[in-house]
């Protein structure tokens, strides 16, 4: 009886162990993670010593949390990197902040259809946030990806607009109203210099994509890229839009 009392205890012993090792394993955040943080994401560079090392820390618990499998693609390191970045930008000044509406990503190798396939030439779609049996899915074009942080001059951002679509749906509708985030009393401002900016838009008076004149859903997500991707301009070009997505983010 005692030698099997201390076999048990052995075992114990050798599970605890070992958990505690993965476990650290889990929480230790590469160190090499800081220098392509920095040559790929320019809103990371920008960050403050301090800031860069909550930012890796929201990365990592990112993708613990959130499966990213590839289709017809291999998922590198640097791919994850730039999923959780596009996902931690939008919601970087809310720290306890986390993706209830997302259990997984899908990446595919290039643009796809309505369908999800990119085998055939109608082929147009960057990303998308999924609905019905995707639901709580996001599918993603790897190329798209790639593009978002190698160009750093421009002011789209594929997986940011997609996480931001997750953001405006916080509410309970994909309806380009961040009500979640501005509260009700700033809905009727927020609807008023929207449908401004989207008049401007597609009069050709306005630097915003032209995407972001097609609804309301896609001016917030457009707006907000170009609000993240070149701030600086976007303050000098639309000053009470960048008021109000300041006040939006918390930033």
């Amino acid at each position: 009886m005692l030698y099997i009392f201390i076999f048990i205890v052995i075992v114990i012993f050798i599970g605890y162990a070992f958990y505690i090792v993965n476990a650290k394993k889990v929480k230790q955040i590469p160190k090499h993670w800081h220098n392509i943080l920095i040559k790929e994401v320019l809103f990371y560079k920008k960050l403050t010593p301090n800031h860069q090392a909550i930012f890796r820390n929201r990365i990592l618990l990112f993708l613990n949390e959130i499966n990213i499998d590839g289709v017809n693609t291999e998922i590198d390191e640097l791919d994850k990197l730039l999923i959780a970045s596009s996902a931690i930008i939008p919601v970087f000044n809310f720290p306890n902040w986390s993706y209830n509406n997302l259990t997984g990503i899908i990446v595919y190798p290039d643009s796809f259809n309505e369908e999800l396939q990119f085998s055939n030439k109608n082929k147009r779609i960057l990303g998308m946030v999924g609905t019905g049996r995707f639901k709580n899915q996001m599918i993603l074009s790897k190329k798209a990806i790639r593009l978002a942080f190698n160009n750093k001059t421009d002011k789209h951002n594929t997986p940011i607009h997609e996480f931001l679509h997750l953001l405006d749906k916080m509410d309970g509708e994909t309806d380009g109203i961040p009500e979640y985030f501005l509260g009700k009393e700033y809905i009727q401002p927020w609807l008023t210099l929207m449908h401004k900016e989207m008049e401007a838009i597609n009069n050709d008076v306005s630097d915003i994509r032209k995407y972001g004149g097609t609804s309301a859903t896609e001016f917030f997500a457009v707006a907000s890229e170009y609000f993240f991707e070149r701030p600086k301009l976007f303050r000098q070009k639309h000053p009470e839009l960048y008021r109000m997505l300041k006040q939006c983010f918390n930033a």
